[in-house]
């Protein structure tokens, strides 16, 4: 693999600065890779390209549909898009799809997200290594449009929105809920989704704007929710909604300013599944709270743990029928939704749930909000596999599995490691049956980890 491609090519996307190292000659080239990956390079093939509010999007967005017309097929453009909207066209018209986005990356960057028709994940082992590799001798090749292909443009909101709304409408009284888009793609969409909606809209930085003049579009980053948290106080709202940069994901704020654990968030739309579906099985990942799994199975479902990472997610929801999937990231992944990931998804059941009672969010959050949980914490260390080789002899007398790094648990705590894909870092995470008890194995793991 072409070194320029290797330093760009993650686990789940391509992604990186932009032109310094995601230019239009790379996107081009994993056009074409793409159209043969997919299988789509017949002359009759097509596929569908969108992208974010980036200030290279437009281009690279051009220059992968020269690399997919390069292989004989042509294009449907759907021009700005969210990453969930992009996988509703992809699925609506069952066609492979390119989104160019960088999610909540900072604003020099950019990237590509993959998928096949239907929008099935296109992840490192499953076809975006062997795309890089076919990529590479592409790198400083001529890559044209070939006679015959073209480009259809086309406007998908309407029929996204039409699809959510269909999945999980939101009716009972009148909600006041603050949206913070952070300039990101939910400002493209959140207009024509609540709309629809008996709602009176706050908004905030819903204007487009790939250079994040207001905060970074990561609300995992809690710092970049204190305008949210502010805004939902002054204005008595009923709720705060924080999406990223492409809004595949969402936090919820509760009434008072406080951020709702997406452990919590997962359980409840669970709930909500297992009340149409009972006996439905229900993905939760291995950082996402013991009580969602305790949940789930005291609503008659069926708790399926899983590593992190929406590939893989998304292959053990095929695998196993689930209804759907929770990442304690603020990922949301719905069968009925092509089994992808949507933060507007999940946004709408919560509130579809919180408009059908007369309490508040924290009240109705509560039966879901169970133990104290550390929230995830890096560590820079030079050899991950080290660490938690001694981690797992350090605790050895108690449960141990490696599903996805390493996972400890005893009665009342548990935590795991897990090393990144991409940097020298080990994140943990702690749960605990109460605050002291988490603070307590918190710092003692850390202080192992880090010695």
């Amino acid at each position: 693999m072409d070194p320029r491609l290797a330093a760009v090519v993650k686990a789940y996307d391509v992604r990186g600065r932009s032109p310094e190292q995601l230019d239009a000659a790379l996107a081009r080239a994993m056009g074409a890779a793409f159209a043969d990956e997919t299988g789509i390079s017949d002359g009759r093939g097509r596929a569908v390209v969108g992208h974010d509010m980036r200030t290279s999007s437009p281009e690279i967005a051009g220059a992968v549909a020269d690399g997919i017309r390069f292989r004989g097929a042509s294009v449907v453009a759907i021009g700005l898009a969210s990453t969930d909207l992009l996988y509703c066209a992809s699925g609506v018209l069952d066609l492979p799809g390119v989104m160019v986005t960088a999610s909540h990356n900072p604003a020099g960057d950019n990237g590509l997200k993959m998928c096949r028709a239907g929008a099935r994940p296109i992840g490192l082992d499953t076809g975006l290594g062997t795309m890089a590799e076919a990529a590479s001798p592409l790198l400083d090749a001529t890559v044209e449009p070939a006679e015959g292909t073209s480009v259809e443009t086309i406007d998908f909101l309407t029929t996204y929105v039409d699809t959510l709304l269909g999945l999980a409408p939101v009716k009972g009284r009148r909600l006041t809920v603050v949206v913070d888009a952070g300039n990101g793609m939910a400002g493209h969409t959140v207009p024509a989704v609540f709309d629809r909606l008996d709602v009176d809209l706050v908004p905030l930085y819903l204007e487009l704007d790939g250079t994040f003049p207001n905060h970074e579009a990561n609300p995992l980053d809690h710092t970049t929710l204190v305008d949210l948290q502010a805004a939902v106080r002054e204005h008595g709202a009923d709720i705060g909604l924080a999406f990223d940069g492409d809004a595949d994901r969402c936090f919820v704020i509760d009434e008072t300013g406080a951020v709702v654990s997406p452990s919590a968030i997962t359980a409840l739309i669970a709930t909500r599944h297992l009340a149409h579906e009972p006996g439905a099985t229900i993905l939760h990942n291995v950082i996402t709270s013991r009580a969602v799994p305790e949940i789930v199975t005291e609503h008659g479902g069926v708790a399926v743990r899983t590593p992190v990472g929406h590939s893989l997610i998304k292959a053990e929801m095929a695998r196993t029928g689930a209804v759907f999937g929770g990442e304690h990231s603020g990922h949301f992944y719905f069968r009925e939704f092509y089994l992808a990931d949507s933060g507007m998804l999940a946004a709408l059941h919560v509130m579809g749930a919180l408009a059908e009672t007369d309490t508040t969010v924290s009240a109705l959050m509560a039966e879901f909000s169970r133990y104290a949980a550390s929230g995830e914490i890096n560590s820079r260390v030079d050899d991950a596999a080290a660490v938690i080789q001694r981690l797992e002899a350090d605790y050895a007398e108690h449960d141990l599995d490696r599903l996805d790094g390493l996972t400890v648990t005893a009665d009342d705590w548990w935590f795991n490691v897990r090393p990144s894909n991409t940097e020298p870092l080990l994140r943990l995470n702690v749960e605990g049956a109460d605050e002291p008890t988490m603070a307590r194995v918190r710092d003692e793991v850390l202080a192992r980890i880090r010695a």
